[in-house]
């Protein structure tokens, strides 16, 4: 197993001043805006973009949601283990909402169809935007892309892309970890 960082702690925090400006710059006055980030890992992300927006907007003048998926999942029922469900976080009314999804890896697609299936049981947004901090280029399964992209990185079948946060006990940094293909 081999494994190289891709992106280290002050990299990172350049990256995630990227995603908050280019957010500003399309969303304006964030009015009729949701930020919501997926669980598991999307929400570390997402509570960094929204800390940020909150510091740069001078206060949260946004709805802010962390979404579960877990029963969305196309491979629910296909895991040797039981998957366990998150907590759900959206307090506020999604429909006619312009709403920026926010994950950590984009690699199919699939876990964004989950996310959006999930999310129309909670109304029907104006517009649903994807924030990713790395976009994995290849292997789509779905026509899936994201509108802010902190990192794309070419990978292949057997790589895995490890995002760390500090909030896990860890150092914020994205790793490549690539094992042998057997």
């Amino acid at each position: 197993m081999n494994s190289r960082v891709i992106l280290e702690k002050k990299q990172l925090d350049i990256t995630l001043d990227r995603l908050v400006c280019e957010l500003i710059e399309r969303l304006g006055d964030f009015k009729n805006i949701a930020v919501i980030g997926m669980q598991p890992r999307g929400i570390y992300l997402s509570r960094r973009i929204r800390e940020k927006l909150t510091a740069a907007l001078g206060k949260q003048s946004f709805n802010y949601g962390e979404l579960d998926i877990s029963f969305y999942r196309d491979d629910f029922r296909r895991n040797s283990s039981p998957i366990l469900p998150h907590e759900l976080k959206i307090d506020f009314d999604v429909e006619g909402k312009r709403i920026v999804l926010i994950d950590d890896v984009l690699y199919t697609g699939r876990t964004i169809r989950a996310a959006l299936e999930a999310l129309n049981d909670f109304g029907r947004p104006a517009k649903v935007e994807l924030l990713v901090l790395v976009d994995r280029k290849y292997r789509r399964d779905l026509p899936i892309h994201p509108d802010y992209v902190g990192l794309k990185v070419d990978t292949r079948a057997h790589d895995k892309v490890i995002v760390d946060w500090k909030e896990n006990n860890k150092k914020d940094q994205v790793s490549i970890v690539t094992t042998e293909p057997k």
